[in-house]
């Protein structure tokens, strides 16, 4: 136990931080001294757009199915495909890529781990570990950083009682590029930490806000001279009939020389709903997500089928594809090279709805150079990477549908259509 001592101690303890731990972001206001301001690690919990924009990258994410391919034939048996089909006992297929796209959306990086049993060759269980509960060795022991030679170190898993040490042929990491730290992934909410704690800030204030909203809120105006324990009653006589909740459609009636002066918000308080609105659209355009995706109605945008449909089929083509090209790459580096495997992985698009629209109008778009003389129906099946055929480089002109031999140039008209 000695030996893991000094490892153990420059573990860090996750906690949310407090106004002590960020003295460098002051905030003077009434919440300051009840309420936490939060890490990014914390956003999932306390941030509601960060949460929606989450769940909708993972559970999308998911839906791809993932595949094995030898020889550009489909695997559908053997240890390798119940590897992928069923990690572990507790875990399906679609949990592993859910889990590792949640943890790599929160933290830029995810981890499998081999299990607790693993003792070398092909591995027969996979675990997702939590990213902040894992260190790498050149943290925990100090000294020089030298990434090169840190990439060869172990790393630690901290659970609640033990310190797991693994060895790094015992796990996958799904890292995205850090430029502080070659060997860590780094938080993509990193630079919106200001944005998220005002708008939890914004939150609150808001609430604080609509518990004091009932109607009549405002001024009493009098042109009698009154002393101040009269005031006191009227004020208090005001607040049983007509305060908080209780004025809600109720009609105040005003003594002889007495006027109500309602209160509207005040320029500051309009500005906390720009705010919410201006950090709702920063955390989707960091997560690259359209608005049409996460159901908000936006005015300046057009609400037809046509426009929800692009903006669907858009957010799989630059947002969530380029995601799972990065995964199948790290999977063929990490785990089908490195232990030399015959097949590969991929993820299987043609079953998303949201593609297939794109298909479709890519197909008419072939056709119709074709039927312009611009390809040939070879020239259509080499690009999608399949087998041309015998007649393939001949193309028919629209009206007499004459075939022309592309090659000879021949218009003999054999095998013209009616």
């Amino acid at each position: 136990m000695k030996l893991f001592t000094p490892l153990i101690n420059g573990i860090k303890t996750l906690k949310l931080q407090t106004k002590a731990d960020r003295p460098d972001y002051p905030m003077d206001d009434e919440f300051q001294n009840n309420l936490p301001i939060l890490s990014e690690s914390g956003a999932y919990l306390y941030s509601a757009w960060v949460n929606i924009a989450v769940g909708i990258l993972i559970r999308n994410i998911a839906r791809a199915e993932f595949g094995l391919i030898r020889g550009g034939n489909d695997v559908t048996s053997g240890p390798l495909f119940e590897l992928f089909r069923r990690p572990n006992r507790l875990m399906s297929g679609y949990d592993l890529w859910k889990e590792t796209a949640a943890w790599w959306y929160l933290e830029g990086e995810a981890f499998w781990w081999f299990g607790p049993d693993y003792d070398g060759g092909l591995p027969h269980e996979i675990y997702i570990l939590d990213p902040r509960r894992v260190r790498h060795e050149s943290v925990t022991a100090g000294g020089v950083h030298d990434p090169f030679n840190q990439l060869k170190k172990r790393w630690f898993y901290q659970t609640d009682t033990d310190l797991i040490p693994i060895l790094t042929d015992e796990l996958i990491q799904f890292r995205d590029w850090n430029p502080w730290n070659p060997i860590r992934g780094v938080n993509p909410l990193a630079a919106l930490a200001l944005e998220l704690e005002q708008d939890y800030y914004a939150n609150k204030a808001n609430s604080q806000l609509l518990k004091n909203n009932a109607i009549p809120m405002g001024i009493l105006k009098t042109d009698q001279t009154i002393r101040p324990e009269e005031a006191d009653a009227l004020e208090r006589r005001w607040e049983s009939k007509y305060g908080a909740v209780k004025a809600n459609r109720k009609i105040a009636v005003l003594g002889k020389g007495t006027s109500f002066e309602p209160l509207s918000f005040t320029p500051e308080v309009v500005k906390l709903f720009e705010l919410k609105r201006w950090n709702l659209y920063t955390i989707l355009a960091k997560y690259g997500i359209p608005p049409r995706v996460a159901n908000i109605n936006d005015k300046s945008s057009n609400l037809s089928g046509k426009d929800t449909a692009e903006q669907h089929s858009a957010f799989w083509q630059y947002t969530l594809i380029p995601t799972l090209r990065q995964f199948e790459n790290i999977l063929e580096t990490q785990f089908f090279i490195c232990f030399g495997l015959r097949e590969t992985g991929k993820f299987n698009l043609g079953d998303i709805p949201e593609l297939q629209e794109s298909e479709d109008a890519q197909s008419n778009r072939d056709i119709a150079e074709i039927n312009a003389g611009l390809k040939t129906i070879n020239d259509v099946l080499k690009e999608r990477g399949k087998e041309t055929k015998p007649w393939g480089d001949k193309w028919y002109r629209p009206k007499n549908l004459v075939p022309v031999n592309v090659q000879s140039g021949d218009t003999s008209g054999e095998g013209h259509g009616e």
